[in-house]
């Protein structure tokens, strides 16, 4: 489960975000030192990414994430054509089916969303289609969770709520704005079981890196940082070995 971290590393995943089939942020890998050109094409950002030994890297269709369905399966193929290291897609992925298209347009890891993990026999039928490969991203923050529809007497906390989905079978969470504290809990949860916790934003430069890492996280998802030069991915990786 654990051989992409290498050790007791954290793995360090960039993350392109997907927007009618471009990318919602323009790169520039070589703004820094004023080389090469900016580029809004996701295969292009995807292969630096690769090249730079990137060992994941996350995709989020924003589209798909408003429409309830996949919305950018051509540009994930057209990314999954020019690199060879897998690609983790969320957003959009609201069932078995979506889960099976993204598989097919090139995703080797799939996301789906509190939505999902809330409904017992949605969760069963995506566990179905991915197995291991299948991650719950979770909204760590209490307001959130509280705010959330989740047909039930009580609310959750993140805690309960990872304990829950442990049981059911998933074996990966994308955690979203977990507080240090809770994170540690969760994450000693998830270890408990063999699963592995990624988070996603938060991360803004290296010492930011260096806690999560210390927490004892899987991976972390880096996005805008890197395309800002906020953080350099190579510096990133070394910073989480």
């Amino acid at each position: 489960m654990n051989a992409a971290r290498g050790g007791s590393g954290v793995l360090v995943i960039p993350s392109i975000d997907l927007e009618r089939g471009r990318s919602r942020v323009v790169f520039w890998p070589g703004a820094a030192a004023g080389v090469g050109a900016p580029t809004d094409r996701p295969e292009r950002i995807a292969e630096q990414f690769a090249r730079l030994g990137a060992r994941v890297i996350h995709l989020v269709d924003f589209d798909g994430a408003r429409r309830g369905r996949p919305m950018n399966l051509e540009a994930v193929g057209a990314i999954a054509s020019r690199v060879a290291v897998p690609l983790q897609l969320a957003g959009g992925l609201e069932g078995p089916d979506h889960v099976r298209l993204a598989f097919a347009a090139g995703a080797t890891r799939a996301v789906v969303s509190m939505a999902v993990a809330a409904r017992a026999d949605l969760l069963r039928e995506c566990l179905a289609v991915a197995g291991d490969w299948l991650a719950v991203g979770l909204d760590a923050r209490l307001d959130r969770i509280a705010a959330f529809p989740w047909g039930r007497a009580t609310v959750p906390t993140p805690e309960e709520l990872v304990g829950e989905l442990l049981g059911a079978g998933v074996r990966r969470f994308v955690l979203s704005h977990g507080s240090d504290a809770r994170l540690e809990r969760i994450v000693g949860l998830a270890r408990a079981a063999q699963a592995e916790v990624v988070v996603a934003g938060g991360v803004s430069d290296l010492a930011a890196l260096d806690r999560l890492r210390r927490a004892g996280v899987s991976g972390v998802i880096v996005g805008e940082a890197l395309y800002s030069g906020a953080i350099d991915l190579a510096a990133a990786m070394e910073t989480a070995a």
